[in-house]
């Protein structure tokens, strides 16, 4: 997930509330006997307690809060503080997972729960080791009792606080982790260019991560935010280590299991993308059975994982696999919440990719057989042209795909579209305009207009190109993959290449931009080439369940 603010869990949050969620933190006057569960792993953070039981639920409260199951984490911890009420850390775990993290705001109606938490926390701090007493001090500086709109003061005051006692403790990899992640918590998926190059800030985290990873290479949050910090790089296989060690560390938390996925879909082993993410599907389904109250975990880390394994089947030619987890995904919204303020724009995506799928992989007629949605869905409605569009054309129906495009860039016009966003990432506007030159493409193309088609399929991929980062990706459907499949159709093989190359620079492996490489190739007569690609390819769609004559249907 990528943001440069935190807009998007707003976005979240408002899910959770129209969902009937309530508060997404436990309130310790309502909180249920809390289990032990399986799975976590064996990280151990020492503290003051008498208790053997505190320390195990303060233990699981941190392996939860490293793998982003705030919620959960915050129920530990306040197991933790029902076990042995004299325990300082107990109370700054709570306050902690309270707070802003990559992927969320500080939920303003928890501010009073987390400065209560934390008073306690330092009212106790006496008993407490030097290290603990520091951790408390620091964690001070983030929480005011009045409730800030504006925490960014705080914010920063914390993580120097923080650089402070990582360097008053060097060696221990768990100060060092909660440093680089106060640090990421400043600029939330804001660490590179959209060329790969890195932000100034984002070397002293990378740096920092790298480091407390050579103390200690099975820190499990460590790994997890080295794959986040290099996931958008022009590097992103530096985190391969961290992708293959996280599962097994903390096997029992569907989010770290699933986190490789992040790694794997941007070198190319799709494979194991689908693998993590059909493995991190029965974990939390194994939690779900006892999770103690819906959050955003369930309601947003958990679909993530259906969504991921669609995205990656799809570069695997995976048909049946695709489409089920594109239903998932469907599934996991309600319909009542396509036409809420602010999040509309989301749950309409989630509700539409498996038309996309449908799309993806040539199912025409089934694309012209289903039903309109609902007209004032349009984000959907608009990609239903969109679908119909291309139908129409593999038909040879040209005047109608005509007529299609023409209601697709209606709407895509429309002002209420300008106001629809994915997850306050990309603009659905932005989205339809890439429909809108892909669809006209592929009517130049039908009418044998290629010139045409080229330039209309050129400036698909510069819209696209211009998409902020995020995974899965916003577009369906990499545009080089439709140019250099009609530059192919043109006799202009050579332009296709460089095309497909560029191709498996942003997705390597990808089996459709490995066909079409191997067809632009073989028709320059470099059979070696095209016979080395060709390996990679089968290599890559042995699982597939689609044959292919193009890089696109």
């Amino acid at each position: 997930m990528d943001i440069h603010r935190h807009s998007k869990v707003f976005t979240i949050l408002g899910i959770m509330a129209l969902t009937g969620m309530g508060m997404p933190f436990p309130n310790q006057a309502l909180a249920e006997s809390v289990l032990l569960q399986e799975g976590l792993g064996r990280h151990h953070f020492p503290i003051s307690s008498n208790g053997a039981m505190a320390q195990r639920y303060f233990d699981q409260g941190l392996i939860l809060s490293f793998g982003f199951n705030h919620a959960e984490a915050a129920r530990s911890f306040q197991e933790a503080q029902r076990r042995d009420s004299n325990c300082a850390m107990c109370y700054w775990g709570e306050a902690l997972v309270l707070g802003p993290n990559i992927n969320a705001p500080m939920d303003l109606s928890v501010v009073p729960q987390a400065f209560s938490a934390l008073e306690k926390a330092v009212a106790l701090k006496d008993q407490a080791t030097e290290k603990e007493a520091a951790l408390i001090q620091a964690l001070a500086m983030r929480y005011s009792k009045k409730v800030m709109t504006d925490r960014s003061p705080l914010d920063v005051a914390y993580a120097e606080a923080m650089r402070t006692v990582a360097q008053q403790f060097p060696d221990d990899p768990t100060i060092g982790a909660l440093f680089a992640e106060a640090l990421m918590d400043l600029h939330p998926w804001d660490f590179w260019s959209r060329g790969g190059d890195p932000k100034p800030w984002t070397p002293e985290i990378v740096s920092k991560l790298e480091s407390v990873l050579d103390q200690s290479a099975s820190h499990p949050l460590a790994n997890h935010l080295y794959i986040h910090i290099m996931e958008a790089s022009s590097h992103p296989e530096k985190a391969l280590p961290s992708a293959e060690r996280l599962p097994a560390l903390v096997p029992g938390s569907g989010h770290l299991v699933h986190m490789p996925a992040h790694i794997y879909i941007r070198v190319g082993r799709y494979r194991d993308a689908v693998l993590a993410n059909q493995h991190a599907v029965k974990v939390d389904e194994h939690y779900l059975k006892h999770a103690h109250e819906k959050s955003l975990y369930t309601a947003a880390y958990v679909p993530h994982n259906s969504h991921f394994l669609w995205a990656a089947a799809i570069k695997l030619g995976q048909q049946q696999l695709a489409m089920q987890a594109a239903l998932d995904t469907a599934a996991s919204v309600k319909p009542e919440m396509m036409r809420a303020p602010g999040i509309a724009g989301t749950i309409q995506h989630f509700w539409i990719i498996p038309l996309y799928t449908n799309i993806a992989f040539g199912q025409w007629s089934n694309i012209l057989a289903e039903p309109p949605p609902p007209v004032d869905l349009r984000y959907p409605t608009a990609i239903w042209h969109y679908a119909r569009g291309l139908a129409l054309v593999r038909q040879g129906k040209l005047e109608a795909a005509q007529q299609e495009s023409m209601k697709l860039a209606e709407i895509a016009r429309d002002p209420a579209v300008a106001k629809l966003t994915i997850l306050d990432l990309n603009n659905i506007a932005e989205i339809l305009a890439i429909a809108e030159a892909v669809l006209r493409g592929e009517m130049a193309t039908g009418h044998g207009n290629y010139e045409e088609a080229v330039r209309e399929l050129q400036r698909a991929v510069e819209l696209e190109d211009g998409l902020n980062y995020t995974e899965p990706k916003d577009w369906y459907l990499p545009s080089r993959q439709v140019l250099g499949a009609v530059l192919l159709e043109a006799g202009n093989v050579v332009e296709a290449e460089r095309i497909f190359r560029e191709d498996l620079q942003d997705h390597p492996q990808n089996g459709w931009a490995l066909f079409g490489l191997e067809q632009s190739l073989r028709a320059q007569g470099k059979t070696d080439a095209a016979d080395s690609v060709l390996q990679s390819f089968r290599q890559v769609w042995s699982d597939a369940d689609v044959t292919l004559t193009a890089a696109r249907f």
